[in-house]
């Protein structure tokens, strides 16, 4: 069995590790699993336990940039199903130490242990409040996977998880403490000139990256901002 886009097994391999025929599956459902049977992340997301394979874009993230460290509090926006909330609880010692992960999402997750779990909308008012009482101050990084759904028109895409970027970014200029570090899933091409010329102004270090885990043939990369100036909350 291996793992599905939200961590749900998959059968329907041969013992060539073809994929089984079964007449009621389309043609893009089809090649969808093949490539899930095919990719090593998602055999490696299995064998560890993760969630999903989007475990190992953060782990090569934190890898270069040293996100995570223990004791350090994180904000997870948009968490479902999981795996970004598993990575940064193992890496702040969430639970063994002063590390503390919260989890925000408007769908249902399962328990990870050392991680709270919020069900809302992070837009919502209440919700910064709520975040720093159990935080009991301010988070050392704000992070979001998050991605509508595609449509398959480029710039109609873009737009989209722009906004999405956008309003992560808000929340996190409210909530981070001072020298904290935000990620952000965006799309090829990167943040839109205005928004990155104000991350500028907010943060001391902003990079651009697309980690080997992200599938070549995904348009997706992420922005990366370290050194966030408490003034720009003023």
């Amino acid at each position: 069995m291996i793992l599905g886009k939200r961590g749900v097994g998959i059968k329907g391999r041969d013992k060539t590790g073809r994929l089984n025929t079964d007449k009621k599956r389309s043609v893009s459902s089809a090649r969808w699993l093949q490539r899930q049977i095919n990719d090593p992340y998602v055999a490696e997301a299995h064998r560890l336990h993760y969630r999903s394979r989007a475990a190992f874009k953060l782990i090569q993230l934190d890898d270069r940039f040293r996100l995570f460290r223990p004791g350090r509090k994180v904000i997870d926006l948009g968490a479902a199903p999981g795996s970004w909330s598993q990575v940064a609880s193992m890496r702040v010692k969430a639970g063994q130490s002063c590390g503390r992960v919260i989890a925000i999402d408007l769908l249902e997750m399962e328990h990870i242990a050392g991680v709270d779990f919020l069900q809302m909308d992070f837009l919502d008012e209440t919700a910064q409040e709520r975040v720093q009482a159990l935080l009991c101050g301010k988070a050392d990084l704000v992070m979001s996977d998050m991605a509508a759904n595609a449509t398959g028109h480029q710039q109609t895409d873009h737009l989209k998880i722009m906004v999405l970027c956008e309003a992560a970014l808000s929340f996190a200029r409210c909530v981070l403490n001072e020298e904290g570090s935000f990620i952000a899933k965006v799309l090829r091409g990167g943040t839109e000139p205005e928004l990155l010329a104000g991350m500028k102004k907010d943060f001391s270090l902003i990079k651009h990256v697309k980690p080997d885990a992200s599938r070549a043939d995904s348009a997706e990369i992420y922005v990366v901002a370290t050194g966030f100036r408490d003034s720009a909350r003023n």
